[in-house]
């Protein structure tokens, strides 16, 4: 399990450290960044069954999660901030743990962006949908994921760490004008967005998480799906 965990934590590293040296040096070749992040966020999961023969059912049911967090987006486009994929992302991470919420959220980002458009900020939103699958997943044992006003919470505070992490994007994007009052009027013109999916995570939570949960866990036990 130590391994696993080392391997998680040192892909993150590896993306974080590519997302910003793609950002600080050039805007181009981002589909291409965006297929190697992919894989490299791919590499725990695999770890995580070195020791044991992977079935089908298990990679086949993170899948249909990853494209059903991503398809979800598409029709709430004309509503900036407004969708349902970071709920699919918790819940799923919920369930399945930190590594698969890590996976789905990254591959969520890329593939609805097939549809939306990819630009540079494509693995800026796998860092930041992954990582709340991650952070999710790390939490789901405590009291702030286990009782339902702290899942609102933790859905609301990401709404907003979302746009926060995505701005640093946005900033560092225009070096000849970074200054102290384009960090402010970036954060502040964001807020709207921010609050929105922050917003529409409780939502979505507190309508479906305990549902969603329950047919996710019948699932995993059902089929023997990565167990942990």
């Amino acid at each position: 399990m130590g391994k696993i965990k080392l391997w998680f934590l040192t892909s993150i590293a590896l993306f974080v450290a590519a997302m910003a040296l793609s950002s600080a040096v050039t805007d181009e070749h981002y589909l291409m960044l965006s297929i190697v992040l992919l894989f490299v966020t791919m590499l725990p999961f695999f770890s995580r069954f070195e020791r044991r023969n992977i079935e089908a059912r298990e990679i086949v049911i993170l899948a249909v999660l990853a494209a059903i967090a991503a398809v979800s987006r598409v029709p709430f486009a004309p509503l900036p901030s407004v969708q349902p994929t970071s709920f699919v992302i918790i819940i799923a991470a919920i369930v399945f743990g930190a590594e698969s919420g890590f996976i789905i959220g990254a591959i969520a980002a890329v593939v609805s962006n097939i549809f939306l458009g990819q630009g540079p900020w494509t693995p800026w939103q796998m860092f930041c949908w992954g990582m709340i699958g991650a952070t999710a997943g790390w939490l789901r044992h405590t009291w702030l994921i286990k009782t339902k006003t702290g899942l609102l919470v933790f859905g609301f505070v990401w709404g907003f760490l979302f746009g926060w992490i995505m701005n640093v994007w946005f900033i560092i994007g225009l070096p000849d004008a970074l200054s102290w009052k384009l960090i402010v009027i970036a954060y502040i013109q964001s807020f709207y967005f921010d609050l929105a999916h922050a917003l529409s995570n409780v939502f979505f939570l507190a309508v479906f998480g305990s549902s969603w949960i329950a047919i996710l866990h019948r699932f995993k036990r059902k089929y023997g799906l990565l167990e942990s």
